[in-house]
């Protein structure tokens, strides 16, 4: 009997673990090609943990067929350092470098969503605290409770017809150009800024990429109509792959350093993340992040979506982001050094 169970689970984990091969192929498949395939990029993480329960359940029975997800998870280890960090990085405290801090403040908790009625004021008091130069909103919101006045540099970009929400970058560094890249017919869009830090001049880019409008609930994801929603992502990721070639094309001109902040509404696995940080750049979880670096609250699994991008030559000091219910959101911070 043990041995036909055996069977069975070995054979269910042959299919999850074709299923993850299958997945380090998406990275390098156009969702305008494929949208279908790409829209199971989102279902890596699931893919990553099943094939780890399936690699202990072998380990335990002292079973040789725990090589299969042994192997595949080893194939595909970069995938599961986007998932999951054992250690973060050490770093001189004297070495304070240019901290840097992305947040989709989902408009200050507007509509009351979270119900704690100081969500303005506490994210204005966690960005005092960390004290970041360089401050990145997303989704943002002119609320009169906010108080962010320790910057004296800021550019506030709208993109949307009721002039409500905005992407905003705030810095303590001097902004000598700025620009919006100017996505049509959606309030997602792309701003940078060339800030002046000491000797040097970097272009800082703001990134809010298409919005796949997916409830983190799984209640409410469930009464989804299925057909309508996987239309819906699928049309999100196209959208995504072209304002992905809006961004990759500007910094190509760009004649600064570049570093990239922001919520790409998508993940590691994806190929509008693989084309972006194949530019010269580098994911600061990955380097100096521990955990899962959870970046979105979703309820199947932890997603990180949001993330601080910068140069190859830019050296990665530390990386944290914040379990805080503060936005459907997690803020992430970053300290570099130029």
């Amino acid at each position: 009997m043990g041995k036909l169970i055996n069977k069975i689970v070995f054979l269910i984990n042959s299919i999850v673990a074709f299923g993850l091969l299958l997945s380090y192929l998406l990275p390098y498949v156009s969702p305008k090609t494929f949208p279908l395939l790409s829209v199971l990029s989102l279902t890596v993480p699931i893919f990553i943990v099943i094939n780890l329960i399936f690699l202990i359940y072998w380990i335990v029975l002292l079973n040789k067929r725990l090589i299969l997800s042994l192997l595949v998870l080893i194939l595909g280890f970069s995938h599961v350092s986007s998932l999951y960090k054992l250690s973060g990085k050490s770093w001189d405290e004297e070495e304070r470098g240019v901290t840097l801090l992305s947040f989709n403040v989902r408009s200050f908790d507007r509509f009351d969503w979270i119900g704690s009625g100081k969500i303005p004021q506490n994210i204005s008091a966690l960005v005092k605290e960390q004290n970041p130069d360089i401050f990145c909103a997303q989704e943002f919101y002119n609320n009169p409770d906010t108080n962010f006045s320790q910057y004296p540099y800021k550019y506030e970009n709208f993109n949307n017809d009721n002039g409500e929400l905005a992407l905003v970058v705030f810095s303590k560094f001097p902004i000598i150009n700025k620009g919006s890249l100017h996505f049509k017919k959606t309030a997602n869009n792309i701003i940078f800024s060339d800030l002046v830090i000491n000797s040097d001049t970097i272009r800082v880019y703001n990134v809010h990429l298409q919005s796949h409008k997916i409830s983190s609930n799984t209640d409410r994801l469930a009464n989804e109509d299925s057909e309508k929603l996987l239309k819906r992502v699928q049309t999100s990721f196209e959208r995504q792959q072209e304002q992905a070639e809006m961004l990759i094309k500007h910094m190509d001109a760009s004649p600064y350093k570049n570093i990239v902040m922001g919520d790409f509404n998508n993940t590691p696995y994806s190929y509008v993340y693989n084309k972006i940080i194949s530019n010269d750049l580098k994911d600061t979880f990955k380097e100096a992040g521990s955990g899962f670096g959870k970046t979105f609250e979703f309820d199947l699994f932890p997603l990180r979506i949001d993330f601080i991008l910068i140069q190859d030559n830019i050296e990665v000091l530390e990386f944290k982001n914040f379990d805080m219910e503060l936005s459907d959101h997690y803020p992430i911070f970053s300290r570099i050094k130029l």
